[in-house]
């Protein structure tokens, strides 16, 4: 369902959003799509931020266990082919 709103833009804006509307679609549909791109990724950041956070918080373990792996890891040695 859709609702009727007023937002009040300034006109170098507006003139931007009818520079790349195009032809098969309106402003609203253009300002719509942009603000749920806007939204989406505002959530993005604050799932990469936590996840990050969860990341540095673990970081000393991480490198511990990582430290561990490495130590099983059998050396690798290339021939030449001369």
């Amino acid at each position: 369902m859709k609702l009727k709103t007023s937002v009040t833009l300034s006109s170098d804006l507006l003139e931007e959003i009818d520079r790349n509307v195009g032809t098969n679609t309106s402003r609203s549909a253009f300002i719509e799509a942009a603000m749920r791109e806007y939204l989406k990724e505002k959530v993005r950041r604050a799932i990469n931020e936590r996840d990050l956070q969860i990341l540095n918080a673990n970081a000393d373990y991480f490198n511990r266990e990582m430290e561990d792996v490495l130590r099983y890891q059998s050396p690798i040695t290339y021939e030449s082919e001369e």
